[in-house]
């Protein structure tokens, strides 16, 4: 018979040094990621038997080394103590150049080129030539593509969302949800206008955001944020703080919103009556809202559904999706996330993935809870989208269809 206790014990000590040496690792990704996000390009495109003339090589590693330094450098001074927007901006759009850069970099610098070898295309000289055409002209028109994308009015994603226990006399409440607005360093004050214009023509009962509504404070970005005071709903307009909040003032933020008449649900709940049936709308502060040191910010679920009826549905606002695993275990019928952006520039997906259980879209966990994750409505840092188009979304709530006769 083996004892599986001490069994456990040896496997947890054997993982405790390797947790610790990825932690130890992780505290020099700032200082990896940038080398590695130029240097495999560099090396691609210009020294892997290119043999391109002298002055092209030296001008082009100039340029990679330009941006290795230059990247952190305007990042740290656009979102660090000096906060100045133009650095951001400029840090940011090297961020995503790089990234697109480095991904095609790889995958075209071996795809491609062992392909080329099969069918025996050209020399050696030739192939390393085309797989550099090849990686630039990709990297190219994905980037002027992921900048359209990014700048654009979202489209709006319409679903019914199927509630077993949603009464019939709420059957077809128009939920509409905008999240991850991210105002920031690129002023979109006409953008944010569009997109309130644009949630005006759904004719929502209930409007939703879930938080990350910009990077800065609501002071400096203000005049953007302002154009939400226009959104209309029949019954409310409710908000909830997202982990970039945190960073900058989230106090400020929860202000501005009530100034703008949303409902900021901050551990509470409000109740939605329609037809005789209710319907509980709940809100919980961002998950690293208590690390944040203010006084009073935490997730607190138990305590925003205080008071709340057990037998009625509830909606829930959580900006990010793993919060779902205490929403399940609560019994909660839906809940609201942004937070992923579904993953913005392609392949940082599989990244997300490792820390959220869903990207985008509607799932189910547990028996009863349904989670839908919105890829958001604006964009975080890099103005790109690659793969990851942005949206508002429309969910339209449907009970469960009256039993048949026989």
């Amino acid at each position: 018979m083996t004892d599986t206790s001490n069994a456990r014990h040896a496997d947890s000590e054997a993982r405790v040094p390797r947790q610790s040496r990825l932690l130890r690792l992780m505290r020099y990704l700032p200082l990896i990621a940038p080398v590695l996000l130029w240097a495999v390009p560099c090396g691609v495109l210009l020294h892997t038997g290119q043999h391109w003339p002298l002055p092209v090589t030296l001008l082009g590693t100039a340029l990679f080394a330009v941006g290795l330094v230059g990247m952190p450098l305007a990042m740290a001074r656009g979102h660090g103590r000096r906060q100045q927007d133009r650095a951001a901006i400029v840090g940011d759009t090297l961020l995503g150049t790089s990234w697109v850069l480095f991904t095609w970099s790889v995958l075209l610098g071996v795809l491609l080129r062992l392909a080329l070898f099969v069918a025996g295309v050209g020399e050696g000289q030739d192939r390393a030539r085309i797989v550099t055409w090849a990686v630039l002209g990709t990297t190219a028109v994905l980037l002027a593509w992921g900048y359209a994308e990014a700048r654009r009015v979202p489209r709006v994603r319409r679903l019914d969302v199927h509630l077993p226990r949603l009464g019939a006399g709420l059957d077809g409440l128009r939920v509409v949800l905008i999240t991850d607005t991210h105002y920031g360093p690129l002023d979109r004050t006409r953008w944010s206008a569009r997109v309130c214009e644009t949630v005006n023509t759904l004719e929502a009962d209930l409007v939703c955001h879930t938080g990350d509504i910009a990077d800065g404070t609501a002071e400096r970005r203000r005049a953007q944020a302002v154009p939400l005071g226009t959104v209309a709903a029949t019954r409310a307009r409710v908000y909830v703080t997202g982990n970039h909040e945190y960073y900058s003032e989230a106090q400020g933020w929860v202000d501005l919103m009530g100034q703008l008449g949303w409902e900021p649900l901050r551990n509470r709940h409000l109740l939605l009556e329609r037809g005789g049936d209710t319907l509980v709308v709940a809100g919980v502060d961002d998950v690293t809202a208590e690390s944040s040191g203010l006084a009073g910010h935490r997730a607190h679920l138990a305590g925003a559904l205080n008071g709340a009826d057990p037998d009625h549905p509830v909606l829930l606002l959580a900006h990010q999706p793993k919060f779902v695993d205490r929403a399940a275990a609560a019994g909660i019928d839906l809940q609201l996330s942004g937070h992923t952006h579904g993953g913005q520039i392609w392949p940082f997906h599989y990244l997300v993935r490792t820390d959220q259980p869903a990207l985008a879209g509607l799932s189910r966990h547990g028996t009863r809870t349904l989670l839908y994750t919105s890829r958001g409505t604006g964009f975080w840092g890099p103005p790109f989208r690659v793969f990851a188009p942005s949206e508002i979304t429309l969910l339209v709530l449907r009970s469960a269809p009256a039993p048949t006769s026989p």
